[in-house]
């Protein structure tokens, strides 16, 4: 049996690992776009570490672009297995990707006048287009928490809910090495916090042999939320009463955007939300929300409690929900206080980047990041303290003010990673291997979990192989 790190290896993106059976059955789990501005993240996204038509299966842990959005590449590429996720993170992926695709060909159209003009012989190509995310959501099955999925004769997966976002999971491979034997793999995709709103609590997964688990905020320990919700009101108070500016807050339009509305929505149901206009601007987060009201399974008892007293979380006097292009723009002239959430959280594309090119030199403005921001995109930048950005093609000085606040991260940090795993007994675990995370983070879980007993803990680099 061969276990193959394709991704996500030493980095936070682009999220792929392979298993090879004895028998060469081959699975797949995940298979995510690299994301930032490093210069061969465009080669990253265009090659393979295996040959897509021999796989046999992908296992999808969850819908954000990280993790899914090279399947429609997978699948151009020769790979027709089957793709198997819960029902939440199909309808998810469906949106995600189909969003991707309509990114990557309008960039691909830009780049190639911008060429024309430059007289560059290569045109930019997308990775995929809408037709080749039809044809790869063909290939999608959904699948119940807690179901045991067969595989084949000799592997059975189980998803867990891992509670990240909305459909996402953990998956456990059991793999029959002899008649009455068996190793058992698991994959945490992203670990969820417990006592979030919204969704359930993380499920533990069952007695691993071998556990591959995210590391995104090792060392790190995030504030609570119920803390930062009087900082958020304390934020909006000041940005848009007394400054009377615009709240600019980057996020990510699934899980993150509808936590950020459910809060406001408190708010105002608790009359605390003072008298300004909320917009909603990305199409993709409009969608998203719609998903989020159609599996209500997914909610934990606070919210299925709530939605008692008010039956739309998502909704409240003074939201806006924009889809249209023109009406985005018209928010840029837009005079007063207002606060705007938009796509992406990283503020590496999207309509957010618009908003913050025409506010950033604003010192009225506070531009809240809300969440994990790659390397080489402009939130990193900004939560790194920036003075200065380069954006669309011109300097923008940074004058308006930077707020961050990591509660509302759907990511566990060090101290909820080691709660989630600490079920895992010291002397059955065999090897852990730590993915998804830059080497600093990677390092300091590392020794948090020898310390806690746990040995052999792997770092692999990408492309690495093991053997069991």
């Amino acid at each position: 049996m061969k276990l193959k790190f394709c991704g996500a290896d030493q980095e936070v993106t682009g999220s792929c690992h392979m298993l090879v059976l004895d028998n060469g059955y081959s699975i797949l789990v995940d298979a995510g776009m690299h994301q930032g501005a490093e210069q061969d993240t465009e080669k990253l996204n265009r090659s393979w570490l295996f040959d897509p038509a021999k796989i046999d299966c992908l296992l999808l842990t969850h819908a954000h672009i990280d993790h899914c959005g090279r399947i429609p590449l997978l699948v151009k590429n020769g790979f027709h297995g089957r793709i198997i996720c819960t029902s939440a993170t199909k309808d998810l992926a469906a949106l995600m990707l189909l969003d991707s695709a309509k990114i990557q060909m309008r960039d691909a159209e830009y780049a190639n006048k911008d060429h024309r003009r430059r007289n560059a012989t290569e045109p930019a190509v997308a990775l995929y287009s809408d037709k080749d995310v039809e044809d790869c959501m063909k290939l999608f099955e959904s699948v119940d928490y807690e179901q045991a999925v067969v595989l084949n004769d000799h592997a059975t997966a189980v998803f867990k809910d891992s509670g990240h976002i909305i459909g996402s999971a953990s998956i456990t491979l059991k793999v029959k090495v002899e008649l009455d034997q068996e190793k058992v793999f698991g994959f945490t995709g992203d670990i969820g916090r417990p006592n979030r709103p919204i969704l359930k609590d993380p499920v533990r997964m069952d007695q691993l042999d071998y556990l591959i688990t995210e590391s995104t905020y090792g060392g790190q320990e995030h504030e609570n939320i119920h803390s930062d919700a009087d900082r958020l009101l304390e934020i909006i108070k000041q940005t848009c009463v007394v400054n009377k500016g615009k709240l600019l807050i980057p996020a990510f339009s699934v899980g993150r955007t509808q936590e950020i509305i459910y809060l406001l929505d408190q708010f105002a149901n608790e009359r605390k939300m003072p008298n300004i206009p909320v917009y909603v601007d990305s199409p993709l987060a409009v969608s998203a929300t719609d998903i989020f009201r159609n599996h209500p399974e997914c909610f934990d008892k606070d919210m299925v409690e709530y939605i008692k007293k008010d039956p739309d979380p998502f909704g409240f006097n003074g939201l806006k929900y924009i889809r249209d292009l023109e009406d985005s723009k018209a928010l840029n002239a837009l005079q007063g206080p207002a606060i705007i959430i938009s796509a992406s959280g990283m503020i590496n594309a999207g309509r957010i980047k618009h908003h913050v090119a025409n506010h950033i030199e604003e010192a009225n403005t506070t531009i809240l990041i809300v969440g994990y921001c790659a390397k080489g995109t402009i939130g990193a930048e900004l939560r790194d303290g920036a003075k200065e950005v380069w954006m669309f093609g011109e300097m923008k000085q940074v004058k308006a003010k930077i707020e961050v606040m990591d509660s509302f991260s759907a990511h566990a940090d060090q101290t909820e990673i080691m709660a989630y795993i600490s079920n895992q007994s010291i002397k059955k675990i065999q090897t852990i291997f730590l993915v998804h995370g830059e080497i600093d983070r990677q390092q300091a879980l590392k020794t948090a979990l020898e310390k806690f007993g746990f040995a052999n803990i792997l770092i692999p680099k990408l492309g690495q192989e093991f053997i069991f």
